[in-house]
């Protein structure tokens, strides 16, 4: 059991953490001052608790979130909301940000300002075609990222973390914002919003239940308790990694000046990187966010072109994964601001509906609840 779940674990850790889970924290860490520890606590609960909540609901039952919302609230909002949900998470925004924020924090440092565009362009072309690839064929996904891609990155990260926090945790804190000062808890808890965690739990929820039955299972038991090992286990390694990288943004030494107008977390893993491994740093960083992303990446097409192929079979599973591929890749190099800029209205709306949905399913498991009343709800 414990091997099974902690395969999974590593597929869905992979797929999970990627851009905003990687510039986030330290943003936080930097704007928090020394209102770190309640900010970087409501960021938890909501970037990893709500989310691995999600998870665990969705998995337990075999046939997904679609089944749930269409027993408990209609059959019809079930595909509106679950078919704007994965278009969201997966081609027009999270999957597009994790190709721009590989570009912008690995590449461009070592392109410079001339002819961007054309690199951004190139850039993307190799990092699409390669997730396609991958994504052709996903049932081989718990090889490609669970056993391989995962360790690599992971390893990666916590290097930085590990080396980061002996060089700059002396370092005094920054001076927290207004916000932060007004509400740190409040604040982070919104800021956990960003990372799309719990909205792609929804669309993960699927992959898990399949790798799941790929592995096989002796009895109902053993697959409820495999769940929970991989709930218990993804929330650890995020939580972990969370707050490492907001240390990391909490301490590091710098100004608003220095970052000439830049976003905070990438300024601060491109600068601290550079400082930790002198000349190699740029490479290390580069392969570090390239490979955190592009998990991330190839589980969300695969994510949303099988819910697609399953709700509207007519279209093959390919021809969904190749078609939310290349709408990924022309908004991709719009760049990473403008990517960021138009999501933040959508999520406001998306991520409350979310909850509300998780709750409902979660109250009614033990209470029986009117489907009226779900529905006025």
């Amino acid at each position: 059991m414990l091997k099974k779940g902690g395969l999974t674990a590593l597929l869905l850790f992979g797929m999970f953490f990627g851009a905003g889970n990687l510039t986030f924290p330290p943003q936080l860490g930097f704007e928090s001052g020394g209102h770190f520890w309640p900010a970087i606590a409501g960021f938890v609960l909501s970037g990893v608790g709500i989310a691995i909540l999600t998870l665990i609901i969705g998995t337990l039952n075999p046939k997904g979130y679609i089944h749930e919302i269409s027993q408990k609230i209609s059959s019809k909002f079930a595909l509106l909301y679950l078919a704007v949900l994965y278009l969201s998470i997966g081609p027009f925004f999270a999957i597009p940000r994790t190709a721009a924020t590989a570009f912008s924090i690995g590449i461009a440092p070592m392109v410079g300002n001339s002819h961007t565009s054309l690199w951004l362009l190139a850039f993307t072309a190799v990092y699409f075609a390669l997730a396609l690839w991958i994504a052709m064929n996903p049932s081989k996904i718990l090889d490609s990222i669970g056993r391989i891609l995962t360790p690599i990155f992971a390893l990666l990260i916590v290097i930085l973390i590990v080396v980061g926090a002996f060089k700059y945790g002396g370092h005094s804190t920054h001076t927290a914002t207004e916000a932060y000062k007004a509400s740190a808890f409040g604040n982070g808890f919104l800021e956990g919003y960003n990372t799309l965690d719990a909205l792609a739990s929804v669309a993960f929820s699927v992959v898990a239940v399949v790798t799941l039955n790929q592995l096989g299972f002796k009895s109902k038991k053993e697959y409820i308790s495999t769940i929970w090992v991989v709930g218990i286990v993804v929330a650890l390694g995020f939580s972990a990694l969370y707050i490492g990288l907001g240390f990391l943004g909490n301490h590091f030494p710098m100004t608003e000046e220095a970052m000439k107008g830049g976003t905070p977390g990438v300024y601060i893993l491109s600068q601290a990187t550079q400082e930790i491994f002198g000349s190699t740093a740029q490479l290390f960083l580069a392969a570090m966010v390239t490979v955190t992303c592009f998990t991330t990446t190839v589980g969300l097409i695969v994510s949303t072109a099988e819910f697609f192929n399953e709700r509207f079979p007519q279209i093959s599973y390919k021809v969904y994964a190749t078609v939310f591929t290349l709408i990924g890749f022309a908004i991709a190099n719009l760049g990473l601001d403008a990517i960021i800029k138009y999501s933040i209205p959508v999520l406001v709306i998306l991520y409350p509906i979310t909850i509300v949905i998780v709750m409902i399913v979660i109250v009614n498991k033990f209470v029986p609840l009117s489907k009226p009343g779900m529905q006025l709800t």
